[in-house]
This record gives structure tokens, C-alpha cells and sequence, in this order.
């Protein structure tokens, strides 16, 4: 039965691969028999052309590798399944080949009719979206996946805060912000998080602030969760680390903030002044509360940002995220250079 139901998913991600490639297309064959995820894909595939044209680029080829994640349920006539869909694009602007990479999870329930499958409904926990009450919270005792499953307690990490580790505390030392180093740790750790740190289930700030780190921002370590910038690491039963460590929102206080010493930041008007190892926050709904974050790893033929992230998955994604589920038309970004000296 197995194989039967995962023709249809096979099918699916063909058509999704179609879709990267030639937005607004119609499909030949479709195994989606879900009315609003086809309303929605529509709507996607429409916008997705005209982001393609605005910025130029031509589509070569898009390659989505799929794992199945766990059976939610099985039963003669219907499968429930949690899937990670890795996806590779492939384009070309101005001469130069590009190749950006997103993983994005969903859960799909497979139905039989007749002698053949056909998936039924498609969910997407958008992640780029949600708020980070897990963060916030920090409870290791409980911590939930994205599908609200309960997941096991973290290993300790080692802490942050000590002499073989740490290479200097804000105003110890001026240092110069390495950027080649913090993009190259955004391109090793983008797809599996650093086993070193804990991994949030919104995880994009955290992985943010340890590019940051890797490429040679001090630690502004205060004790107290609301102010500095810092990871303790394991203490007792729990991680600890300030809320601008971990929280978008939170990331974007403190680099707005004037400081003389440490983790500094200009904002700048426009992505095309930033460079590499620069920070862009959005604010998805345009009310002020910025919810997601990325670092800036690459550049494409124009001359404009490619950002890494984490929670979705992200490698060398073009800056605005128009192709993200997590996208408005309301929404609002914050630029940051960050400093050449810390």
C-alpha cells in the first residue's frame, strides 16, 4: 500500500517542480484534489511569475527531493503523512547561474478512490509566521513541533560564557565584524542547526545571532533576559539567553539601540546598501512587530542580497521573500549594516 499511496506524492512534487519553473502554467495532471490549496497555488503561481519578471531572472530548472518525516496514520483507505520538501531553483540573470534552496515541511492526507490515491488536503505550518512564545517561554520540559507534537528535552550545550569559548565581552576589546566568517557559518549550519546551541522551533533569530557570534560579535552579557545580547548556554535544568538573542522583535530593539561598545548596527534604507553579514528583519503584517529574521550570505548578478535563514530552512533566497506562504502585501522590512568594528 505504501508505494501506491506515494505515486500520487511523487506526482505531487513533479508539479510543484513545474510550478517553480513555469509559474501560471496549467497543469496537466494534478494530484491535489484540495479546492483551497488549488485556489491558493493559483494565486501563488500568478504572483511568483510577476516576481520573476521584476527581478529579471530566468527559471531553468527547480529539483525537490522529498522524505517522508512519519506516518501520522495509516489505514486501508487513508494515509496521513508528515513530509520535508527540499527544494533547489535553478536561474539566470545577467549571465550568472543561481541556485537558492528552501525546506519547507507539510502534512499531507492521501485518500484511495477507486484503484488509484489522491491527496486530499495539503496543511502547511508556516513557521515564518508564527510568534515565538516558544522562545519567550523556555520551557524545556515541554517542547512542541511544529505539528504540536511533544519532542524530547534537548541535550546540554556547552555555555557561552567562558574563557576557551568566549572571544571577548562588549568593551573589552574592540574587534572587526568578519563577515566572510558569519556568512560561511550561515552556509554550514543553514540546513541542520549547530548541535552547540539549542534549537528553538522558531529558530531564525537564534541562528541569526550565531552568525553573529561566528564572525566575531562580543557577547553584551547583563544577567537579565531583557537587556545585552547574550547565550549563557545550560544552566541547571534549562538554556539561558537574552530575548534578543532568540526573539525577531527583540533582535530589532537592540540593534536600533546606540551603544558605544560590542554588537552595532546602522539602519539603512535600502537592501542594496548592505553587505555581506548584514541582517534583514520583517515585520509580516506591517503593525510593527518584526517576526522573522535572516543574514545576508550572498549576491545575485543585480547586485541585491541573498539571505540565508532558519525555521524554514532558507539558502541564498532572494531578500524580500515574496515566494515565501509567510508573505503580505503589508509587509514591512528592517535593513542593518552592521558594523566594521564591534
Amino acid at each position: 500500500m505504501e508505494l501506491e499511496w506515494k505515486k500520487s506524492l511523487y506526482v505531487y512534487v513533479d508539479q510543484l517542480n513545474k510550478a517553480r519553473v513555469a509559474p501560471g502554467a496549467e497543469p496537466r495532471r494534478t494530484a491535489v484534489m484540495d479546492p483551497r490549496y488549488l485556489v491558493a497555488q493559483g494565486e501563488r503561481s500568478r504572483r511568483l511569475a510577476q516576481w520573476y519578471n521584476r527581478r529579471g531572472i530566468t527559471p531553468l530548472r527547480a529539483e525537490t527531493g522529498v522524505r517522508t518525516l512519519r506516518t501520522v496514520r495509516q489505514n486501508p483507505g487513508e494515509v496521513v503523512a508528515d513530509v520535508a520538501l527540499h527544494s533547489a531553483l535553478y536561474y539566470e540573470k545577467g549571465g550568472m547561474t543561481h541556485r537558492e534552496d528552501t525546506i519547507e515541511t507539510e502534512r499531507l492526507t492521501f485518500v484511495r478512490e477507486g484503484s488509484a490515491w489522491e491527496i486530499a488536503t495539503v496543511e502547511r505550518s508556516v513557521q515564518e509566521r508564527n510568534t515565538q512564545r516558544r522562545a519567550l517561554d523556555a520551557d524545556p520540559a515541554l517542547r512542541l513541533s511544529k505539528w504540536g507534537e511533544v519532542l524530547p528535552a534537548p541535550q546540554p550545550s556547552q555555555p557561552l560564557l567562558n574563557r576557551n569559548v568566549l572571544r571577548g565581552i562588549a568593551g573589552s576589546k574592540e574587534v572587526r565584524y568578519r563577515r566572510e566568517e558569519a556568512a560561511a557559518y550561515a552556509d554550514r549550519w543553514w540546513k541542520d542547526g549547530n548541535p552547540e546551541f539549542e534549537v528553538f522551533d522558531v529558530d531564525c533569530t537564534n541562528y541569526v545571532s550565531q552568525c553573529l557570534f561566528a564572525g566575531g560579535a562580543p557577547i553584551n552579557y547583563t544577567g537579565k533576559r531583557e537587556t545585552g545580547w547574550w547565550y549563557k548556554g545550560y544552566n541547571g535544568t534549562q538554556e539561558w539567553w537574552s530575548f534578543s538573542w532568540a526573539v525577531s522583535d527583540s533582535l530589532q530593539r537592540y540593534l536600533s539601540g546606540e551603544r558605544s561598545s560590542g554588537l552595532r548596527a546602522e539602519a539603512v534604507e535600502r537592501p542594496d546598501q548592505l553587505m555581506l553579514g548584514d541582517v534583514i528583519l520583517y515585520d509580516w503584517d506591517g503593525n510593527g512587530h518584526y517576526q522573522h529574521s535572516t543574514i545576508v550570505t550572498a549576491f545575485d548578478a543585480g547586485g541585491m542580497p541573498l539571505v540565508n535563514a532558519r525555521t524554514v530552512s532558507s539558502r541564498h533566497r532572494f531578500w524580500d521573500y515574496r515566494d515565501s506562504y509567510a508573505w503580505t502585501d503589508r509587509t514591512a522590512y528592517r535593513f542593518f549594516h552592521i558594523n566594521d568594528y564591534l
